[in-house]
């Protein structure tokens, strides 16, 4: 069937403008302007973002079985105790999808490209405020119960995303013209929200003895995780193995492709780690810790995403007034527009 469709055409990286270009990767590129149907027929054939859509689409499938399980399996609708975990679950789904779609509809425009980046940073803020909510609920340590730290801790993880996805999505704009530094705010925007959701289980893992610091079987899925996370960290900010080989790892292997599926496999063994810790600490989290709330859940993660939305919203409003800028236009204003034109 697909050898009857003629599947779109691929560019090298002097061919396309430089918005597209991406580090190191000199073939595989695809059209800048094409269309909703050339960017999914792209999918069926191998371009350098071929992968990178499918190693995040594929389990954003086996995340939502995850997720209609526990709304099946278990009393969601009664049980506070659950909601912790549906928050993480629907985040584990929405980021892979929102990535995904991203990474098949960038090529349309520059603005296009721009506006799913967008997306997918405010999704990985909603991840972010997922695993918090859940590290919150399921995995602080005994010690750190009802302490002040705990009390503040997922009101400072929401606002974390509001930080997160405005430095991410501003760092596009930076990539225009200073693209070193454009790199430094997106690394800073999703390296902060990270280190500070994990502060309980850092101390919890590496730093904790004696009494208190809820040592069971689940610290060591904690650390596979943990090594996970700081390995994909390095892929997205070192671009190895390609900047060793520029070329070589155009269409297979290259650092974005092994950055997606490091995270997924992460996010599998942070959810085996979520899962264990919340059934066997179940007994002593519902007698010793503050009762689960819709405000400190369901509540937040509803704030999360509208405040998500806002951002992107503002984002996106200089890139879709036109690429000439505007007299009195603000600087953000013109640096937005010089960054979406072709």
């Amino acid at each position: 069937m697909l050898s009857l469709i003629k599947l779109p055409r691929v560019f090298n990286v002097h061919q396309v403008p430089k918005a597209f270009q991406e580090d190191s990767i000199i073939s595989g590129y695809r059209h800048p302007r094409s269309s909703a149907t050339d960017c999914v027929l792209s999918l069926f054939q191998l371009t350098n973002e071929t992968l990178n859509v499918w190693t995040h689409f594929l389990p954003t499938w086996y995340f939502l079985w995850k997720l209609l399980t526990v709304v099946c399996m278990q009393d969601v609708w009664n049980d506070a105790y659950t909601w912790p975990l549906l928050v993480f679950l629907l985040s584990c789904c929405v980021y892979p999808l929102a990535s995904s779609c991203a990474h098949t509809f960038s090529t349309m425009s520059t603005r296009a490209r721009h506006i799913c980046f967008f997306f997918d940073y405010g999704a990985l803020s909603f991840y972010s405020l997922g695993s918090a909510i859940t590290y919150s609920a399921y995995v602080m340590p005994d010690s750190w119960m009802n302490s002040l730290f705990h009390a503040y801790y997922v009101p400072v993880a929401v606002f974390n995303t509001i930080i997160c996805t405005t430095m991410a999505c501003y760092s596009r704009f930076l990539e225009c013209q200073r693209p070193k530094l454009g790199k430094v705010v997106r690394i800073s925007a999703f390296t902060y929200p990270y280190l500070f959701d994990n502060i309980p289980l850092f101390y919890r893992i590496f730093l904790c003895v004696g009494e208190g610091c809820t040592a069971n079987e689940v610290n060591s899925v904690h650390i596979y995780h943990t090594l996970l996370a700081f390995l994909t960290g390095f892929l997205f900010a070192t671009h190895l193995p390609e900047r060793l080989a520029p070329g070589c790892f155009d269409y297979i292997g290259h650092s974005h492709q092994l950055f997606h599926v490091c995270g997924i496999i992460g996010t599998h063994f942070q959810m085996k780690a979520i899962e264990m810790d919340m059934a066997l600490r179940r007994p002593w989290l519902q007698a010793h810790a503050p009762p689960i709330t819709f405000n400190s859940s369901l509540g937040a993660t509803m704030l999360c995403i509208l405040l998500s939305l806002v951002i992107i919203y503002l984002f996106s409003c200089p890139l879709l007034r036109g690429p000439a800028p505007s007299k009195g236009s603000s600087k953000g204003s013109s640096m937005a527009r010089k960054c979406c034109r072709d």
